[in-house]
């Protein structure tokens, strides 16, 4: 902080600094913290989408070598076919009635 006694032109270029200093701390620097957790944020979901891919890859290799390919693509269709029709299903609770 500046003296009482010192100069005005001190005293006026202390006061520019605080004000540049607060107003940086409220813009920029919570600008950046948000596109650091943003860039974060996407390289997680990218690895986890990535891994979901690999394992549904591999889950699917195996049934085709235990089985054979077009049982896989059966065994694979029957499982996706099965969870679209719970979701089909639950898309409306029992209670509320569908809005068209």
């Amino acid at each position: 902080m500046a003296e009482s006694n010192a100069p005005l032109s001190v005293r006026i270029a202390d006061l520019l600094e605080q004000i540049a200093v607060k107003i940086r701390s409220l813009s920029v620097d919570r600008a950046a913290n948000a596109i650091t957790w943003t860039a974060i944020a996407v390289l997680l979901i990218t690895g986890a989408v990535l891994s979901v891919i690999w394992l549904l890859v591999g889950i699917f290799r195996i049934l085709g070598t235990l089985m054979g390919t077009e049982t896989a693509y059966a065994v694979v269709g029957l499982v996706l076919i099965l969870i679209g029709a719970i979701l089909w299903a639950r898309r409306y609770p029992q209670d509320r009635t569908p809005q068209e």
